[in-house]
């Protein structure tokens, strides 16, 4: 670790650790946050021990996501004792402040200006223009080929198993223009891959209906299927995340098929008996899912799909449990995760039905991945023998570990590569695959 920087008049500059728990949205309001602080000439410890203030940004989705919050909260207090709380969790203060009384502040989620505010009253900023310059694309906490790129906030959707609405509010889009801007500047400092992420990306701009803003001079449109087709101008991997099967995702497919931004859907279905869907509330659930999976399919071979499901919700049967995979082995997704069902306070979902016995719920998970895991061994086989382009993790002597086209970082498979020079992380190289696991690729460099 660097010695703090000492500001002009010979104290050292104030350092503020930092904790960030929860999903890639939130990772965004962390890098948000770090970027002012470093702006205004604060350093950043590795460590609580030793730094003037801890920022600890929480996750309140699930139970054991606030008890891990919760549990980030004390070490933080036991190592430092000067604690600032933010994020979704800080949306419930009194849970917080009822465990831990010494906190110095607590606030919610996307309360940016508050978080700052409070870092101001705890240590005063020390700030010397001439010393302290930021990149223009801001202090980013992911390696620095990829980057999360939000393109709004909150949430309409009213699904019963979650809070997120009541947290972080309903959506609220940004311009075009402005994603835009982010995107560029993210790209120009080595970005090779932009991961679009929201609560719901594919209901970007409805709250503002649509509205165009000025890019290049010309007017775009804030809307799903224009956002996606700049962003696939800016000579970088372009993945989308967290989109509902609404009708006018059908449009997006064709930029898939034609390059212009990653064939990669991630797509949250939750689970597929017409019953469960309807007790979840979940948007576009009416749609004819399996139909228009195959019809992507035919507009773009190479499509990758992942998604997430949910097992164990209340009052779901035998039956619901064994519709879904069935459902599963049509769809055959490629990635998919699974969560067990967690009663979530203030959730919808713990009221409309009996719950799920655990001992159930662990059973049905297992069953699940075992199924998953059989159909996730069939798609990768089938691409033994192709060539894929790869982008570079993680370096090593001999083999490289990196992603195809269709795995995201942190949720989704590897590819162990073979190269005969040293490959460099963020580095684009062809590979041809030649042997399959259940989850991973192994392959050897046959191109750049």
């Amino acid at each position: 670790m660097q010695p703090a920087k000492p500001d002009v008049d010979g104290a050292p500059a104030p350092k503020v650790s930092f904790v960030s728990l929860g999903c890639p949205k939130a990772l965004v309001d962390s890098e948000r946050i770090i970027t002012r602080l470093r702006a205004e000439g604060y350093e950043l410890s590795r460590q609580h021990d030793g730094a003037d203030v801890v920022i600890v940004n929480t996750c309140g989705f699930l139970d054991s996501a606030k008890e891990e919050s919760l549990g980030a909260i004390g070490d933080a207090l036991t190592a430092n004792g000067k604690v600032i709380v933010t994020g979704c969790l800080g949306a419930e203060p009194e849970s917080i402040t009822q465990r831990y009384p010494a906190v110095l502040a607590v606030t919610g989620p996307q309360q940016y200006e508050s978080v700052v505010a409070a870092v101001h009253r705890a240590v005063p900023p020390k700030h010397d223009p001439f010393l302290d310059l930021l990149p223009p694309e801001g202090i980013k906490l992911t390696p620095r080929h990829y980057a999360y790129l939000k393109i709004s906030e909150g949430c309409n959707n009213r699904c019963t198993f979650c809070i997120i609405p009541r947290l972080r509010g309903d959506l609220v889009s940004r311009p075009a223009a402005d994603v835009l801007r982010e995107a560029e500047r993210l790209v120009a400092a080595g970005g090779k891959e932009l991961l679009v992420i929201s609560q719901d990306t594919s209901a970007y701009g409805l709250d503002i209906k649509y509205a165009e803003s000025r890019w290049k001079g010309r007017d775009v449109r804030a809307k799903f299927l224009d956002l996606a087709r700049e962003l696939g101008e800016l000579g970088a991997w372009v993945r989308l995340h967290y989109v509902y099967p609404y009708p006018h995702v059908d449009e997006v497919i064709g930029l898939m098929a034609d390059g212009k931004v990653l064939p990669y859907l991630d797509i949250p279905f939750q689970h597929a008996s017409p019953e469960v869907l309807k007790r979840m509330k979940r948007p576009a659930a009416q749609e004819k899912t399996l139909e228009r999976i195959a019809r992507w399919r035919e507009i773009c071979p190479q499509l990758t799909l992942r998604s997430t499901f949910i097992v164990g919700f209340p009052g779901e049967t035998e039956e619901d449990f064994q519709f879904l995979l069935d459902w599963l082995e049509e769809a055959s997704l490629d990635r998919v995760g699974c969560f067990r069902y967690e009663p979530v306070k203030g959730a919808v979902a713990n009221d409309l039905a009996a719950l799920v016995p655990e001992k159930i719920i662990e059973e049905r998970w297992h069953r699940f991945m075992q199924h998953q895991q059989k159909i996730s061994t069939r798609r990768l086989k089938q691409k033994v023998g192709t060539r894929q382009q790869v982008i570079i993790d993680e370096t090593g002597p001999t083999v490289a570990k990196g992603r195809t086209k269709g795995d995201a970082p942190e949720i989704d498979g590897a590819i162990y590569v073979a190269s005969r020079r040293p490959l460099r992380v963020g580095e684009i190289a062809t590979v041809k695959v030649e042997r399959a696991e259940a989850y991973d690729l192994h392959g050897s460099v046959v191109g750049f």
